[in-house]
């Protein structure tokens, strides 16, 4: 089976996709767990269930109770659950979401809303908040599941320790009394110890065998800081929360945006476009033989109007000019972008969906600035193949970059800055947990 290569590019350059998230993350992740494990496997294998497991609910905790939350309460009410409740913002854009519904059921369901609009607006209001709820209680009974595991096996792992130490400490009295005395059984004696420490490597393996969205991270940020069960855990948290906001939500658009103006000021070329637009050669092909231009003219015709942001096209005839121009060179790259939704796999735009106008100007902008670029390229001696494959190879090394320098960050320079101050600052590296266990179960007298 042949790599879609530009498929590749194209997800992980998706500013819509989660991908690049969870490839970020996985590996802030993993490179977290390895630092943990250096100082012991207990504090190892707890790093491995909070990382990995909140992962899975930072990622899917939200999209899933949505989901849920569509099959049960929607479907009890008999509302499309699937409608984007923004699209009741403007009352004349919602009536143009009936009219130009991709087909009947679609249309009926959007009737019954139009019928039932307050309640269609509170059920969506309330999923949002139900889902959000229902990811942080998730990720809450997480951490109750794992600081309760984590200390459980701790006990049960120094208990035994005692244990076997207070044994070995029996045998050697035996075994220095039988000496003294010349007892020939002690030979026999000799061999309990052998068995008793196969049975411990035994029960070890066993216990290694079992290892396995700004709202809900900011709410998973203050149950880690909130729910730490020591300085050392504080602190540590802290340096890894801090480290995951600034690489996942700010920095690594700003490298992308850095990357993407370098493009242009050293190539003359406009990367801003999404990967998937820019890996397709359909863009090629309408610059080639020119009918990007009359596609652009017709979206300059769109009536334009003032508005608190400036001048814009006209709401309403934008949004009619991207139902009645499927051919249309921006209407066509703002589905490759996920801009517009399709529907079913068809080409049909699914009015259920609600789309940004913002972004299909911004499309229309950048796709303008590369057209200007290509012209000016191929006037200067360039070919298109040339120019297209150094859009292309700019493009990929912009997101590998950005993915790249967030992995180093998360991946390996946090929990390096982690374990160095536990090395170095604190001259103490033990799990603090297991030290206050230790101390607790001395002072129950357990061990000693």
């Amino acid at each position: 089976m042949s790599i879609n290569v530009a498929k590749i590019y194209s997800v992980l350059g998706s500013s819509s996709s989660l991908v690049p998230l969870a490839v970020k993350d996985s590996m802030a992740s993993l490179g977290m767990t390895c630092g943990s494990y250096v100082t012991g496997k207990e504090e190892g294998f707890d790093r491995l269930i909070d990382e990995f497991g909140t992962e899975i609910i930072w990622l899917g905790g939200i999209p899933v109770y949505r989901w849920l939350f569509d099959k049960t309460v929607f479907k009890a009410y008999g509302l499309d659950g699937k409608f984007d409740a923004r699209n009741l913002k403007d009352n004349a854009i919602f009536k143009k979401t009936k009219e130009y519904a991709p087909d009947e059921n679609v249309k009926k369901a959007i009737e019954k809303i139009e019928t039932k609009q307050n309640l269609f607006k509170k059920l969506s209001a309330s999923k949002f908040v139900v889902s959000t709820v229902l990811a942080i209680t998730s990720y809450v009974v997480l951490t109750k599941f794992k600081q309760k595991y984590t200390e459980n096996q701790i006990k049960k792992e120094l208990i035994s320790e005692y244990q076997n130490k207070q044994e070995q400490q029996n045998v050697q009295k035996t075994s220095d009394t039988d000496i003294k005395s010349k007892d020939v059984k002690a030979p026999n004696e000799q061999k309990s110890p052998q068995f008793k420490s196969l049975a411990s490597i035994g029960e070890s393996l066993a216990y290694n065998a079992v290892k396995n969205m700004w709202i809900v991270d900011g709410a998973i940020t203050a149950e880690r800081l909130s729910a730490s069960r020591s300085s050392q855990e504080f602190i540590g948290y802290s340096i890894k929360e801090a480290f995951s906001i600034m690489f996942l939500y700010f920095i690594g658009g700003k490298v992308q945006k850095m990357l993407e103006d370098n493009a242009v000021k050293k190539h003359n070329k406009n990367i801003s476009l999404d990967a998937r637009v820019l890996e397709d050669n359909y863009m090629k092909e309408i610059f080639a033989n020119d009918s990007i231009k009359k596609d652009l003219d017709a979206f300059n015709q769109i009536k334009s109007i003032k508005s608190k942001d400036g001048i814009k096209k006209d709401p309403l005839e934008l949004y009619n000019f991207l139902h009645k121009n499927p051919e249309n060179a921006i209407v066509k790259m703002a589905k490759q972008s996920d801009i517009i939704k399709t529907y079913n796999k068809t080409n049909k735009i699914d009015t259920r969906a609600y789309i940004d106008l913002d972004n299909i100007e911004s499309l229309k902008a950048n796709l303008e600035k590369i057209y200007e670029q290509y012209k000016a390229a191929i006037k200067n001696g360039e070919s298109p193949e040339k120019f297209f494959e150094k859009v292309k190879k700019l493009k990929r090394g912009s997101i590998l970059t950005n993915i790249g320098v967030s992995v180093f960050a998360l991946g390996v320079l946090t929990p390096a800055v982690m374990l160095f101050k536990r090395k170095f600052f604190d001259k103490d590296s033990e799990f603090q947990t297991k030290k206050d266990i230790r101390e607790q179960l001395i002072k129950d007298g357990v061990i000693s």
